[in-house]
């Protein structure tokens, strides 16, 4: 019988491991194990809308082995041009964005324990629509299934990377400012970090990371095993200095946050593809973590890649550069996006160095019928629980969204699975 044992974040990664319960993961079967769901509503053209849509992030509960916590994004969308403009159509305008407790149970069948919902300082529940001109804009207006357009909120999350600490809170990180947002163990939130300082009394993110890629911000989060640095990887290229100029599309930037002094370093991180996605990040030691990267096909559709790779920060180079500077740092005048891996490396700069862990698609039997891998829980050294993000059961057709339906099946809707991942060689 394989066991394992759940992580956690309150000790050293190793004496944690020594210390905590086992959790039996046989019982998952190799085809993985459905979250359960609720619709939230069914469309005029038939479609329901599932909560479901916990795949954007997975970690392991801090103290209590067996569970994990799971996040929305901003609710089911679809691009959208109306009167005010291009943007999205938002079919639940006022969806909240919400970390759920989840149990892996005896049977290897998975039961939600709570929702935690997002709140501004005030307590108020947020949405996912995107935030005002100055406070994390991408360009994008919100609106209503009918068409009409809709207040953007300052508070709005489009929630991609889940920390949880010890203390019962939570860190997040999303990609429209990009923001990092400090949330109590109610979800309220404590503390917003941005590249524009948003109410963070000095913190910020190095300016450079504005210049994201609407909705490519910083889909990953991890903080190191002594919960006293957070790391976030953004999904793909910034736009830097601009969509035209950054023609290096394989180059995705980390940036560390020292949570007792606001320190940040920065490091690059070199893709398998151009416009790929680094859609998680797990903690493994101070300077080493696991990476998911993927592409956006089904691999009933041809030659996808859901990938997971071990990478070291030691070794690779501090590009962090002036943290004010709009451009970060330059050579020669052009900025990093702008230069081939050639002449980053003539310019003596590392990348972090990588390592192939899981080729998912060629793991598992039903070689991950999904399109989106999104959740990692490291469980043990040779055990990883990884989570599909379903959007909520809908994908977007034109102006609306229909079922999301897997390729190759008789009409089988996806869903959010866990599935378990047992590695050859240990990650620590």
């Amino acid at each position: 019988m394989k066991k394992a044992c759940s992580l956690g974040l309150v000790a050293v990664l190793l004496l944690s491991l020594a210390a905590c319960t086992s959790v039996d993961v046989s019982k998952v079967p190799a085809a993985g194990s459905r979250l359960p769901y609720t619709v939230l509503t069914t469309l005029p053209n038939g479609t329901e809308v599932r909560n479901g849509g916990y795949g954007s992030a997975m970690t392991g509960h801090p103290a209590k082995a067996g569970r994990f916590y799971a996040i929305t994004d901003r609710g089911p969308n679809s691009s959208y041009t109306g009167s005010a403009g291009k943007g999205k159509k938002f079919p639940v305008p006022d969806y909240t964005p919400r970390i759920g407790e989840f149990k892996l149970n005896a049977d290897g069948s998975v039961s939600m324990i709570r929702e935690i919902l997002l709140k501004d300082p005030q307590g108020t529940l947020i949405s996912g629509r995107p935030n005002p001109e100055g406070l994390g804009a991408t360009g994008e207006v919100a609106y209503d299934n009918d068409g009409n357009a809709l207040a953007a909120d300052p508070y709005g999350l489009d929630s991609e990377g889940l920390v949880a600490l010890s203390d019962g809170t939570f860190w997040i990180s999303d990609e429209y400012g990009p923001h990092i947002v400090h949330y109590s163990a109610d979800g309220v939130e404590l503390e917003r970090i941005s590249p524009m300082g948003i109410d963070t009394s000095g913190r910020k993110l190095p300016r450079v990371f504005a210049r994201r890629r609407a909705n490519r911000g910083m889909e990953g989060l991890a903080i190191t095993p002594d919960e006293k640095t957070l790391v976030g990887i953004m999904q793909s290229t910034l736009y830097n200095p601009s969509k035209k100029a950054a023609t290096n599309t394989t180059l995705a930037r980390i940036v560390t946050f020292d949570l007792d002094t606001g320190e940040t370093h920065q490091y690059l991180y070199h893709q398998e593809k151009n416009n790929n996605s680094d859609s998680e990040l797990a903690a493994l030691t101070a300077t080493t973590f696991l990476v998911d990267e993927r592409d956006g096909a089904f691999s009933g559709e041809g030659d996808a890649q859901k990938t997971l790779y071990k990478i070291d920060l030691s070794g690779a180079t501090d590009v962090s550069g002036d943290i004010d500077a709009a451009g970060g740092m330059t050579v020669d005048g052009r900025t990093l996006e702008e230069m081939s891996w050639d002449d980053i490396y003539a310019a003596g700069i590392k990348p972090v160095k990588k390592e192939l862990v899981a080729d998912v698609v060629a793991m598992l039997p039903n070689h991950y019928p999904h399109d989106k891998l999104e959740g990692l829980w490291v469980i043990d050294a040779t055990t990883v629980g990884i989570l599909n993000d379903d959007d909520f059961a809908v994908t977007p057709q034109g102006d609306d969204v229909v079922q999301k339906i897997l390729p190759g099946t008789a009409n089988e809707i996806d869903g959010d699975v866990l599935y378990i991942l047992h590695l050859a060689k240990p990650l620590f």
